[in-house]
Parts: structure tokens; sequence; C-alpha cells
């Protein structure tokens, strides 16, 4: 018999709300089996939101999770799955290290603006 978990169990786990969880299942990403009003979920479910937990964690739009899920859905099945997977986190990296890259110029702006600024008023006598 396979164990069923309701959504007062799967938002304790997950530490989400109802609303997520209606969330993703408005977005087709879940598909909890329904009695009457009541959602039930799955292991199989389980897995699925530990997942989308996990990209959306990452960065991972709900688009690009719903795109890795659905390959593995058609042919080539997981290996075209783990291919894309691959190739959207080397984008998500790449994306990373660019906004990393973007921050510590920022920063050094801000460092030398700093620095121009105790510097003038210093010239004009001011101590801070």
């Amino acid at each position: 018999m396979t164990k069923l978990y309701s959504i007062t169990e799967m938002t304790r786990e997950f530490d989400i709300s109802t609303r997520t969880l209606r969330f993703y299942e408005d977005e087709g990403l879940i598909h909890p089996e329904r009695r009457g009003r009541t959602r039930l979920y799955r292991l199989a479910d389980r897995h699925l939101i530990a997942q989308i937990l996990r990209g959306r964690r990452i960065g991972f739009t709900i688009a690009e999770i719903r795109e890795i899920i659905q390959v593995y859905k058609e042919p080539p099945g997981e290996i075209g799955q783990l291919k894309l997977l691959m190739k959207k986190v080397e984008e998500r990296r790449d994306s990373l290290r660019q906004r990393r890259k973007d921050i510590d110029e920022t920063i050094g702006e801000l460092d030398s603006i700093e620095e121009a600024c105790l510097n003038r008023l210093a010239e004009i006598g001011v101590t801070t």
C-alpha cells in the first residue's frame, strides 16, 4: 500500500505554505491525488517538491524547473534531463559569477567615492 501525505504533512516537512503547494499544482509541477477537496501527495510528489525547492534556492525560474521536469517525462528521458540540467547549472553559475564580478566592481567604485569624500573633507578641514 502506497503511503500518502496530507497537505499539512507536506507544508510542515518542507516549511512551505499551502499556497506554495497549490501554486506548484496550478503550474503543473506536481499532481497530487484528489479525494473530494483533499489533496494527497505520493512519494513521487515529495521528491518533486524537494527538487522544485532546490531549484528555486539556486535561482531557477518556475519555467526552467517545469522544462527540466518535462524533459524527464519524454524521450530521451533521464539522459535528456541530466544534459539539460547540466546546461542550466552552467548558465546559472555563469550568471552568478557575472553578478559577483559586478558586485565587486560596484564595491570598488563605492570605496573610491568614499575615499574621495574623506580626502575632500580633510582638505577643507573637516574631521570625521
